[in-house]
């Protein structure tokens, strides 16, 4: 399945479910919810929770022995949380900036 988020301020941006619910979680959303809102008035601490969940990512790679990052192939890599978050918090900035909500499953 996919979770389409939405905004008049942005392009949509679709992520499979699994990544969805993640960063949705870290926004402090229901991830069992089918359909839902970020309101304009929530956008500052969704931008800030959502920052923070990449910086922790960030960090827990740096963290990782080297000799673990040499020894995946390029087939093990995994995409990593931040990688997949930074869209959806530029879509936030974004819509703070316009004053637009973020939504999915609309």
């Amino acid at each position: 399945m996919l979770i389409t988020f939405k905004s008049a301020a942005s392009a949509d941006l679709i992520m499979f479910e699994k990544n969805g619910k993640e960063i949705l979680a870290l926004l402090g959303k229901d991830p069992e919810a089918a359909r839902g809102i970020v309101t304009v008035e929530q956008l500052p601490e969704a931008v800030a929770a959502l920052r923070a969940g990449i910086a922790a990512d960030k960090a827990s790679q740096a963290a990782q022995p080297p000799e673990e990052k040499e020894a995946e192939s390029v087939v093990d890599r995994k995409v990593s949380l931040f990688q997949r978050a930074v869209p959806l918090l530029e879509m936030l900035e974004r819509s703070l900036a316009e004053r637009q909500p973020v939504t999915w499953g609309v």
